[in-house]
């Protein structure tokens, strides 16, 4: 039971929000817009993380 409370009120990494953040702005893009850049879905996680690190 204590896990469930630790994990509840855990706090979060600071870029955990820059993350989420990043990788929901991606994933709102359009085919045709990320066609555009060059980048495929399989790369959401590694571009999310460096744009959280900015």
């Amino acid at each position: 039971m204590s896990f469930l409370i630790d994990f509840a009120i855990r706090s979060r990494r600071a870029n955990d929000r820059a993350y989420r953040e990043a990788y929901a702005m991606l994933q709102g893009m359009s085919a045709a817009d990320r066609a555009d850049i060059g980048i495929k879905q399989a790369d959401f996680a590694r571009i999310a993380r460096e744009m959280s690190r900015r």
